[in-house]
């Protein structure tokens, strides 16, 4: 896997003035990438949008697309997985690559959770951010195949600790008492709630389940935990990253994070911190990396991936 990446955040204010602040993220961090890459967009053979928070209901990738300028047509589509949404898009490309006979995939991480917190809940909005980021998966030879193994679960028995539903709210007395509609077509708002999350029952399930799944993956790819040049988990919390680098005996010192610097932001978190340690220099070309993303629905994944 030949994956370049550019990852942008921005400030809450600046998005909530922005109506399509999705898109724009998402189209500057993919131009990025697709620039380093070499790539041109037409040359993309697909464009993976992973994101939970589309500015469409229907979908945010064919906007993506036609704001790239892609004059191919090529396919576009959104993987919903929220904070595991990156890693799944990744496997996806790859699926892609090796079956579909793809050669450039376009994978975007983008989330605006600032529009989807409760302001009056420190439980939840302090924590999340908003941010895009993006990488060009591209086919290879079969020895410099960069996606060495995977791991993907999800359990619907978790979304009670965390979720965002849609709430659809009928205006009273539509139907009148013979049975006759008074009003047609009937008037129907649907809502969709602000972040609803149990901290406690979500860092159970992420310090037990995320370890579980890098052993798993790295069992596949015939790896140890002490064969992998960095970790790097979705940052949802410093504390579940320092466990689960515990659980799987990595040390401090080859952890990615950055946090502290922009919070949780969802499918985006994964790109965003591998940028900043491509663009420092600590992660190069031939690097051996775990990562995993986790979170709603409950969904989580992992990849032992090789970068450059």
């Amino acid at each position: 896997m030949n994956g370049y990446l550019f990852a942008l955040a921005f400030v809450i204010d600046e998005l909530l003035q922005e109506k399509t602040a999705l898109i724009s993220l998402s189209v500057e961090a993919a131009s990025k990438a697709l620039q380093m890459a070499g790539v041109e967009p037409d040359d993309l053979d697909l464009v993976l949008m992973c994101t939970s928070t589309p500015d469409d209901l229907f979908g945010s990738a064919p906007q993506v697309q036609k704001a790239l300028g892609c004059k191919s047509n090529p396919l576009a589509y959104d993987i919903t997985a929220a904070c595991s949404g990156f890693v799944l898009g990744l496997v996806s490309a790859a699926c892609h690559v090796r079956g579909g006979g793809f050669k450039n995939v376009l994978v975007i991480g983008a989330d605006t959770l600032s529009r989807y917190v409760d302001w009056t809940d420190r439980g939840t909005c302090i924590l999340f951010g908003d941010a895009a980021g993006a990488v060009v998966v591209q086919a290879c030879d079969i020895e410099e195949d960069g996606l060495f193994s995977f791991d993907v679960n999800s359990d619907g028995e978790g979304r009670r600790h965390l979720n965002a539903s849609i709430k659809d709210n009928e205006v009273d007395h539509a139907v009148g008492s013979n049975g006759s509609v008074l009003d047609f077509p009937p008037k129907r708002r649907v809502n969709i709630s602000q972040i609803h999350m149990n901290g406690k029952e979500v860092f159970r399930f992420a310090v037990k389940c995320v370890p579980q799944s890098i052993e798993s993956a790295l069992e596949k790819a015939g790896l140890s935990g002490s064969s992998i040049d960095w970790l790097l988990l979705h940052q949802a919390n410093q504390r579940i990253i320092d466990a689960v680098a515990t659980r799987l005996e990595v040390p401090p010192e080859r952890i990615i994070s950055n946090l502290a610097n922009y919070g949780n932001t969802s499918a985006a978190s994964i790109p965003l911190a591998l940028d900043e340690a491509v663009r420092s220099g600590k992660v190069k070309s031939g690097h051996t990396i775990a990562t995993a993303g986790f979170g709603a629905g409950l969904t989580w994944g992992s990849a032992i991936i090789r970068w450059g």
